[in-house]
């Protein structure tokens, strides 16, 4: 959540009687997290959310990840090909899972066709980094356009779909506990603060609403909820887009990754003042080009590590990478705790006197270890963990 936004017509003051121009009473949808303790939104809608002809469990799906026994032992760092994942079919059916823990899913997608239904997953918000194409995201709040280069955030249970203008290519965090701006970048009142590492005009939000008291748009009549990862689909006795006006705090919205704000520091600095989203038991951070490490001394390649709390996955989408060997654009890296990890060798002191990085990359963090799938098993390129052996 970024900010209060109100879009629309309104009534002058929440859970008071508001007609439309024909004299019908609008109905007011609430849409609360935390209880009613959390952030929420109020939805105007021309006809009552609930209705809804049938219900039933869903024959399609998103494929729910499966656990690669065979990949647990012994532990190794890993990587995987995301433009090797089969292109085509839509978001709401075809994604892939790559990693897993019992808090968060990682997906990597390539839709080419928009969501022939609404979904609404309700196991967890969805963050998605956009690596290539374009689309515009249709919910209850508005239109939303993104393109490459842009984290989009998917509020957990809003309605939407993904309407593709040129074939994506995703990778996607299922946030089963949330996801958002770190506290520490907020001041009391909840303004972005003037040291955080981005500004609220950084972020893109979605413009409608989609409604007008004459026009409600024609779209899909089914809702595709995930709840406890099972599929239900729930038949409807009209398009759900029929807000006319919102407002509030919950709503999509889009963050383009070159719009983050990095941080330098003398020596080098952890990975940490990258951090751009974060959830309870996971922490998403963004490296941008940058100016580096001002000692004299300084060694700005990142220095090798053992993190014994935290898995880390790190999707590469520009630039030299010169901490690694055979990596490239579209790439995907595991290292889990337990097993020190950096720079391969020679790239440390080859980074000595270097002032610039032109990196691009997406890296998540989590406390939980990730658990490889089954149906990532075909994308790792094998051989990754012994690219540190001593070269001859």
């Amino acid at each position: 959540m970024i900010d209060r936004q109100s879009r629309g017509v309104l009534p002058d003051k929440p859970h008071t009687v508001f007609r439309g121009p024909d004299g019908r009473m609008l109905h007011e949808e609430m849409h609360t997290r935390g209880g009613f303790d959390g952030p929420f939104s109020y939805f105007y809608h021309l006809h009552p959310v609930t209705q809804t002809r049938a219900v039933r469990a869903s024959e399609r799906a998103w494929p729910a990840p499966l656990l690669d026994e065979a990949a647990l032992h012994p532990l190794r760092r890993r990587l995987y090909q995301s433009g090797d994942v089969p292109a085509g079919g839509m978001l709401a059916w075809d994604r892939t899972p790559i990693l897993f823990n019992s808090t968060c899913t990682l997906w990597l997608a390539r839709p080419t066709q928009t969501d022939d239904v609404y979904v609404a997953n309700g196991d967890g918000d969805e963050l998605w980094f956009v690596h290539e194409g374009r689309a515009r995201i249709e919910s209850v709040a508005g239109w939303l356009d993104v393109a490459a280069g842009d984290y989009v955030w998917i509020p957990r249970s809003l309605p939407h779909r993904w309407h593709v203008e040129q074939p994506l290519r995703l990778l996607g965090l299922e946030a089963k506990q949330g996801m958002a701006i770190p506290d520490a970048y907020r001041n009391p009142v909840g303004q972005l603060k003037m040291d955080a590492p981005y500004t609220h005009r950084d972020f893109r939000r979605p413009e409608g609403p989609i409604a007008t008291f004459d026009r409600v748009p024609d779209g899909p009549r089914e809702l595709l909820v995930v709840k406890g990862g099972r599929a239900s689909v729930h038949e409807l006795e009209r398009c759900p887009m029929d807000v006319v006006g919102w407002d509030g705090f919950v709503y999509p919205f889009a963050f383009p990754i070159e719009r983050f704000q990095p941080k330098t520091g003398l020596v080098h600095l952890p990975p940490t003042v990258h951090a751009t989203f974060a959830g309870s038991r996971a922490l998403v951070c963004s490296f941008v080009p940058r100016v580096v490490d001002f000692h004299p001394q300084a060694v700005p390649c990142p220095y090798p590590h053992t993190s014994v709390d935290c898995d880390e996955v790190i999707l590469y989408l520009r630039g030299n990478f010169t901490s690694r060997r055979g990596v490239g654009a579209g790439s995907l890296s595991l290292h889990p705790a337990g097993i020190a990890h950096g720079p391969h060798p020679g790239a440390y002191e080859a980074s000595v006197g270097t002032t610039r990085t032109d990196e691009l990359a997406v890296m998540i963090d989590t406390l939980e270890p990730l658990l490889p799938t089954a149906q990532a098993r075909n994308l790792e390129v094998l051989g990754y963990h012994d690219s540190w052996a001593a070269q001859p």
